[in-house]
């Protein structure tokens, strides 16, 4: 597997989670979505964040899309912050 940089950076933030992640690669997001996700968060853009995480650093899809729906999952469980750099 493969940690590909994301193009444009997102940060999310949440008290549940405990403080503010600035995602910039697809190992940090595929992880933050595994160990630190909410579990009452895991929704089915939460599902489809995963699968393309996992499948951007196999190399089966382009880690802009994955960004994006890790974007999509971060913004369903109420966690999104902004996009790009600070």
């Amino acid at each position: 597997m493969r940690d590909e940089q994301f193009d444009v950076p997102v940060t999310i933030e949440s008290g549940r989670i405990g403080r503010s992640f600035y995602v910039t690669r697809t190992v940090q997001a595929a992880s933050l979505l595994v160990d630190k996700w909410p579990d009452e968060m895991r929704g089915p853009k939460y599902r489809a964040a995963l699968k393309a995480m996992m499948d951007a650093m196999e190399q089966r899809r382009a880690v802009g899309s994955a960004r994006r729906a890790f974007t999509a999952a971060a913004k369903e469980a109420n966690l999104f912050v902004r996009e790009g750099r600070h």
